[in-house]
């Protein structure tokens, strides 16, 4: 067995395996955040039933509720910011204990003096700025000293307006598309690291024929005698192919169009380290190739055997091959299309 047995497959294999680490390394942490953060309850918030204390639930990390509250009484103040009103401030009894709610304008219909019941999403927080506040006023209303207030409201407060916020619903937003994310990163991994052959690279040569028999003929190829390689950049008989930590790429050497090099000066400040090239490949039906950080003499040394193996190959950058490019591949036939029908209409 020579070193490029199956070195196409081992390679996207070893690049999926690193996206599948990924992804669970991503959803190992937030389990771990899960017990200092209240995340699954964000998520999917629990339902707090009559004979649940919420200073239980906020123990226990749960710190989003689903709740039915009755008997709502309108305390007269209100939350505010930048001069517009967030929340009304009301008071429950609730097992014995009074509770302080806020409830978005929406809900309270701009603060209704009574509300018989209400079920929502809610925020359980403890000793808030703004309660605090709240009962220190409503302790001079009252004519109470401060402590008494303090020993007849729990100083857990249930809000609305917190567990329903712009930033609450985009962090619930973000953290549920990350997690579907991971877990479909996961599945397709997995399915790749099996089944190479299914991998996204290799199914995109299906413009090209049969991707399974594609992948072995190039591998046949590569592992026979390549006709030149250099460390992650390999050209065969019919093939070209690119392996590397980022991905991998294959294509057929008579399907390849145009390819240039492009170079990028790598600095920090005034001081310059490095010169890399980066190899673009544009081939039939639409499929491109980006090779970076690669060394000018690699590149040229790809550049001119492609361009030997197939004459048809457009080299080099410039205005006059991109627009063959443009017209042998038809990128501009469905703008055109758009703009002959407008122009007509006008």
């Amino acid at each position: 067995m020579t070193p490029n047995d199956n070195h196409i497959k081992s390679s996207i294999q070893a690049y999926y395996k690193r996206k599948r680490n990924s992804a669970l390394i991503f959803l190992a942490g937030l389990v771990v955040l899960s017990f200092f953060f209240p995340i699954l309850s964000l998520l999917h918030p629990m339902q707090m039933t009559s004979d649940v204390d919420p200073e239980n639930m906020y123990n226990q990390n749960i710190k989003y509720v689903t709740a039915d509250l009755r008997e709502l009484y309108f305390t007269g103040y209100t939350r505010n910011f930048l001069g517009n009103t967030t929340g009304y401030y009301y008071y429950t009894m609730r097992g014995g204990k009074c509770f302080i709610v806020l409830l978005s304008p929406r809900s309270s219909q701009m603060g209704l003096s009574y509300i018989e019941s209400l079920s929502g999403d809610y925020r359980i927080i403890r000793d808030s700025k703004a309660m605090d506040m709240l009962l220190t006023n409503l302790a001079h209303d009252l004519t109470w000293n401060d402590a008494g207030i303090r020993d007849a409201v729990s100083p857990y407060m249930l809000s609305e307006s917190d567990a329903n916020g712009l930033m609450t619903d985009f962090l619930r937003f973000f953290l549920l598309i990350s997690i579907a994310l991971a877990v479909v990163t996961i599945l397709i991994s997995t399915i790749s690291i099996i089944k190479p052959e299914f991998s996204r690279p290799i199914r995109r040569l299906s413009v090209y024929g049969n991707p399974k028999e594609i992948l072995e003929e190039a591998e046949d190829e590569l592992a026979t005698l390549p006709q030149l390689a250099t460390e992650d950049m390999f050209i065969t008989e019919h093939y070209f192919i690119e392996t590397t930590k980022d991905g991998v790429a294959l294509v057929p050497i008579d399907r390849i169009l145009w390819i240039y090099k492009y170079s990028t000066l790598h600095k920090i400040l005034w001081h310059h380290f490095s010169i890399s090239y980066t190899l673009y490949i544009n081939a039939e039906r639409h499929r491109y190739i980006r090779c970076p950080k690669n060394t000018k003499t690699d590149i040229d040394g790809i550049m001119d055997y492609l361009s030997e193996a197939n004459h048809n190959i457009y080299v080099g950058f410039s205005e006059e091959n991109r627009r063959r490019i443009e017209a042998r591949q038809g990128d501009l036939i469905f703008l055109r299309k758009i703009w002959a029908f407008l122009s007509r209409k006008v």
